[in-house]
């Protein structure tokens, strides 16, 4: 596996970690709709919320949380919605992002809620 692979991978194994210990029942990790993925899908006061793990080793290029493009932000909400319907999901929908840099062995994690919206 590359390597940058494998930070993605640790990348979402500490935010599903991260969000459970804050109350969050995780309903699915890695759920794929056509070629897009949604990293974890989960239930939090009473909305399915829907979360885009990033994860970098350095801000150099850019952060995290602005690598989640307009375009990658439209995959993931027709993701979302696919979900919705597959699952016959009758919740309030949230669109988080879980930015994670990690340098070494110093992990910053920032949680931003409501990250983005769907446009009508």
């Amino acid at each position: 596996m590359a390597e940058h692979n494998e930070i993605g991978k640790k990348g979402e194994e500490l935010a599903l970690t991260f969000l459970k210990e804050k109350g969050y029942q995780i309903l699915a990790a890695n759920w794929r709709y056509h070629k897009t993925e949604i990293d974890l899908i989960a239930i939090h006061n009473k909305q399915l919320i829907i979360v885009e793990v990033k994860t970098r080793t350095s801000i150099d290029f850019e952060s995290p949380k602005e690598a989640v493009t307009f375009k990658k932000q439209r995959n993931i909400i027709r993701a979302a919605d696919a979900y919705i319907q597959e699952n016959n999901i009758d919740l309030e929908c949230q669109f988080d992002i879980v930015s994670i840099l990690i340098q070494g062995k110093n992990i910053e994690i920032e949680h931003i809620p409501d990250a983005f919206y769907p446009m009508l």
